[in-house]
């Protein structure tokens, strides 16, 4: 995988937070700079599906691939997120379109 060279700005105790989680870790702050934004990057994702489904603008299926998610996962999030499933022959039809 290509990799790219990101840098910003954090605050102090911020900083101080991750190099502590590091440390409890045993890694270095690199990798537990990665593994935040990879987790952050999942559950943004996952909320943008999630509010587009809630708001109906896209369809279940639409927003698993948006959150990068089985329609199994992603079912299973609606609950937990107090998302009601609402499937109907119409989102059907969308999803197989899709």
């Amino acid at each position: 995988m290509a990799t790219v060279t990101l840098s910003t700005r954090l605050a102090k105790e911020e900083a101080r937070k991750i190099d502590e989680l590091a440390a409890n870790l045993g890694l270095d702050r690199g990798a537990v700079l990665k593994q935040l934004i990879r987790k952050g990057l999942r559950e943004i994702q996952t909320e943008r599906a999630l509010d587009g489904y809630r708001r109906g603008t896209i369809t279940l299926s639409k927003a698993a691939e948006i959150a990068e998610l089985t329609l199994r996962d992603i079912l299973l999030r609606l609950p937990e997120e107090s998302v009601e499933l609402n499937y109907d022959v119409r989102e059907l039809h969308r999803d197989l379109e899709e």
